[in-house]
């Protein structure tokens, strides 16, 4: 590689790191802004946004909600997509291909699509709209996230360790459980946390599934109906350096297990 070409290769990388990082800091600076509509300049600056979140019960109230949601659909996708990976993984059968294209399937229909055929067949099933559907919408949207990164880190699993537990005499739901769950543990913490902030932060399925109590997206759609307030920058900060902290955690926890497999 040339000097020339490194130097267009930082000057590309720098502007996408400005085009990425700079509307995220200017979000957070208006949720500090001193008044009750967002723009420049900022004459004054005030903590009194981010108090009034953690002091509005329907913020506090819609934020559980969310988070009850998010963590029970992403243990339903957990136990199926992982259940789907062990299936397809070290087995070779005819229609093997079909069974994993139709397991993909949902994660590449459109948004939209999904949501209304969701709803529909929540319809069907006499399935009202509320937590129950939107939990049942987020698995089956989150299910082939699962088995893709299950199935990836299955694919590097020696086929030794199955062996020698079959050979000490564990059958082979034994040997799942103490043998291979054990090496999944790093693809499912990093496929858990990516299913949980899917779920948390959808909006489209939500929205169709939903009944009459919100999830933080759509409550923040609904504000965002009567104008831009600083009180909507500090939210989503909030929500920012929650997921920030929550994907820190899972990438340290997923290199120390990795060190230790």
């Amino acid at each position: 590689m040339t000097r020339h070409t490194r130097i267009l290769m930082s000057v590309i990388y720098g502007a996408f790191v400005v085009y990425l990082f700079v509307p995220l800091v200017l979000m957070v600076l208006m949720g500090f802004k001193d008044s009750k509509f967002i723009g420049f300049p900022i004459t004054g600056w005030t903590m009194d946004w981010y108090l009034g979140v953690f002091q509005d019960t329907e913020v506090l109230t819609v934020f559980a909600y969310s988070m009850t949601i998010a963590v029970s659909s992403t243990l339903l996708s957990l136990a199926i997509g992982t259940w789907i990976a062990a299936f397809l993984g070290p087995n070779r059968f005819r229609g093997k291909l079909i069974i994993f294209a139709l397991t993909c399937l949902p994660a590449v229909i459109p948004g939209i699509i999904s949501a209304i055929s969701l709803r529909i067949f929540a319809r069907l099933l006499d399935i009202e709209p509320g937590m129950l559907a939107i939990i049942l919408g987020h698995t089956v949207h989150n299910v082939p996230f699962v088995a893709l990164v299950v199935m990836a880190r299955l694919s590097t699993q020696p086929k030794s360790h199955v062996e020698a537990a079959r050979d000490l005499g564990a059958d082979s739901i034994v040997a799942f459980f103490r043998v291979t769950l054990p090496y999944l543990k790093p693809a499912l913490i990093g496929a858990g946390i990516f299913c949980m902030l899917l779920s948390f932060d959808d909006f489209v399925r939500a929205f169709f599934l939903g009944g009459y109590q919100p999830t933080l997206p759509v409550l923040i759609f609904a504000m965002l109906r009567s104008g831009m307030s600083p009180e909507i920058n500090a939210i989503s900060t909030i929500v920012l350096i929650l997921t920030a902290v929550l994907g820190l955690w899972a990438e340290r926890s997923m290199r120390r297990l990795n060190k230790g497999a």
